[in-house]
């Protein structure tokens, strides 16, 4: 049996065409259904629905051989234990700094100076200032990020944007990217051994669809 662990949402629905590249159809919506474990319609391979930022967790301690999960979630809770053999290049974004449209960004982080922001990549948000030599008061969020600025909560936020419609509805301005984020096949190396054969073909079958897309 193979398993493999997705989240709900965009990235599950963005695996689905490379799932259907490597024979693999799965015979559950998640949206609709309330199970967790999927059936598909090969009887050795099966999908389990996790919270994205479980799945590194899933692969890693044998729970699924598998997973598909985002830069951000590896860069922040790490990847000790998992091989990482294909950027999958779907549900693509970036990880940005942003601020209230009226404050002076550029006079806030110079060199020696302290920022308060609200994120929940507190791991990279950390780094990044690190490095522009900012001193950083770090308030971890889970959700709503655009609120802290607005009601002065912090002086800016770290977070993952797409379109940027909704900084835009809050009256927020991206101000700094700090990197690109796209979706990482994982697998646990265990498995890799104990079920190469099977797990190096749906591995090629992804390589092979992620070419064809590029």
């Amino acid at each position: 049996m193979i398993t493999l662990a997705l989240s709900k949402g965009r990235i599950f629905e963005e695996t689905m065409p490379l799932l259907r590249a490597a024979g693999i159809e799965v015979l559950d919506d998640p949206e609709k259904s309330r199970k967790l474990i999927l059936d598909t319609n090969l009887p050795d391979v099966r999908v389990l629905v996790v919270r994205a930022t479980d799945v590194p967790t899933y692969v890693q301690y044998g729970g699924a051989d598998m997973g598909i999960t985002g830069k951000d979630t590896l860069l922040e809770h790490g990847s000790d234990g998992l091989y990482q053999p294909l950027d999958l290049r779907i549900a693509m974004c970036r990880i940005s700094v942003a601020v209230r449209s009226d404050f002076d960004y550029a006079s806030a982080v110079k060199q020696g100076s302290r920022l308060t922001v609200a994120t929940k990549y507190v791991a990279i948000a950390r780094d990044f200032f690190a490095t522009k030599g900012v001193h950083v008061d770090l308030i971890k969020l889970y959700g709503s990020m655009e609120l802290a600025p607005l009601v002065g909560m912090a002086d800016a936020i770290v977070d993952l944007v797409s379109t940027g419609n909704t900084l835009k509805a809050n009256h927020l301005v991206e101000v700094e990217q700090i990197m690109d984020i796209s979706s990482r096949l994982v697998v646990n190396q265990a498995a890799l051994k104990l079920k190469r054969e099977p797990i190096r073909k749906i591995i090629d079958a992804f390589a092979s669809a992620v070419q064809v897309t590029a």
